[in-house]
C-alpha cells in the first residue's frame, strides 16, 4: 500500500504529521480484492476434478469466472461493496457459453477454457465495475475465461493443456455458465476469503414488482 503526503491534511507539527500517516495507513485496505462468479454446475465439477488430477496443490480454489481480477482498493472495503451492490443491481443476469481449452503460453503458464458466446457481456460488466475505489491499472488486458490451472513451469502447462483438451472434448454436459450472482473476495494469508455476495438484477426485480 502506498501513502502519499498529498492525501494527508495539512499539519505543521512533524510528530502530528507522522501520527496522521499512521492513521491513514490503518484506514486504507492492505489486501487485494477480486470479484468472481462461482461455477457450481457440472462444468465447475469438471474443472475442479481435473485440477485435482493435474495440479493437486491448487485444489482449494473453487471453479470461477473472474469479473474483476485481483487489485488493491483506493478506498474502504465498505465503499467498494456499496458501489458494487448499486451497480450490479441494475445488471440483468446473463449466460455465457464456453469454447475450447486454450493456454496463455508463452506469456503465463495458464491453462483455461475460453468464454465464447456472450463474452462481450463479461467485458461490459468488467468495464462498468472498474470505477470508484476499484479502478486500477491491470497487468493484462481483460480476457473472459475459466482458469483450469496455472503451473510453475511452461512444460507443466503444455502437458496439462493436452490432457485438459482431450478431457474437455469428451465432456457430455452443457457448456454454459449462468451469471446471476457475484462474490466479492479478499486475499488473506495466501488464500481468498468470501466477503459478500453481490446479486445481479436486484434493482430490475424491484422495479417490476
Amino acid at each position: 500500500m502506498r501513502v502519499t503526503f498529498a492525501t494527508l491534511p495539512k499539519v505543521d507539527c512533524p510528530i502530528c504529521r507522522a501520527r496522521a500517516i499512521i492513521l491513514v495507513s490503518e484506514d486504507m485496505p492492505s489486501s487485494r480484492y477480486a470479484l468472481v462468479t462461482y461455477i457450481r454446475n457440472p462444468v465447475g465439477e469438471f474443472v475442479e476434478q481435473l485440477r485435482r488430477e493435474l495440479h493437486p496443490s491448487t485444489v482449494h480454489l473453487a471453479a470461477h469466472l473472474s469479473i474483476l481480477p485481483p487489485r488493491e482498493l483506493t478506498g474502504s472495503e465498505a465503499a467498494a461493496l456499496e458501489f458494487l451492490e448499486d451497480a450490479c443491481s441494475r445488471v440483468v443476469p446473463f449466460s455465457v457459453d464456453l469454447g475450447d481449452v486454450e493456454t496463455f503460453l508463452p506469456t503465463t503458464p495458464t491453462v483455461y477454457i475460453e468464454v465464447k458466446q456472450a463474452a462481450y457481456r463479461m467485458r461490459e460488466l468488467h468495464d462498468q465495475l472498474c470505477g470508484r475505489g476499484l479502478r486500477c491499472e491491470e497487468s493484462w488486458p481483460y480476457i473472459p475465461h475459466l482458469t483450469i490451472l496455472k503451473t510453475e513451469r511452461d512444460e507443466q502447462a503444455r502437458a496439462a493443456y493436452l490432457m485438459a483438451r482431450e478431457r474437455w472434448a469428451r465432456f457430455p454436459g452443457k457448456r454454459q455458465v449462468h451469471v446471476e450472482e457475484l462474490m466479492f473476495v479478499r486475499e488473506e494469508s495466501g488464500g481468498w476469503q468470501d466477503v459478500a455476495l453481490v446479486p445481479l438484477g436486484r434493482g430490475q426485480l424491484s422495479s417490476k414488482s
